[in-house]
């Protein structure tokens, strides 16, 4: 399970790139690189990472769940995620 101080850093980073998405996106049309560098650098989206909706594990991160791989499997096996039977994965 991720660290507390972690998931609180990505919730950081998302209210950020929301904020500042807008201004970004029209320095990135005028071409203006300047004004670019004077923004937070977590910011960008780039900076965002996928992490699991359950337990906060950044790898192994399944996007069409939103689930590590870990928790997916076990959520599966138990019969939690309709459709997933163990003989398909």
């Amino acid at each position: 399970m991720a660290k507390e101080s972690m998931k609180a850093r990505e919730v950081k980073r998302e209210k950020l790139v929301e904020r500042y998405a807008e201004k970004r996106a029209a320095l990135k049309a005028a071409g203006d690189s300047v004004g670019l560098q004077k923004l937070p650098r977590n910011s960008s989206k780039i900076r965002l990472r996928n992490r699991c909706k359950l337990t906060g594990r950044p790898r192994g991160y399944i996007r069409q769940f939103g689930l590590s791989r870990i928790t997916f499997r076990e959520m599966a096996s138990d019969g939690k995620i309709p459709g997933i039977t163990k003989a398909s994965w």
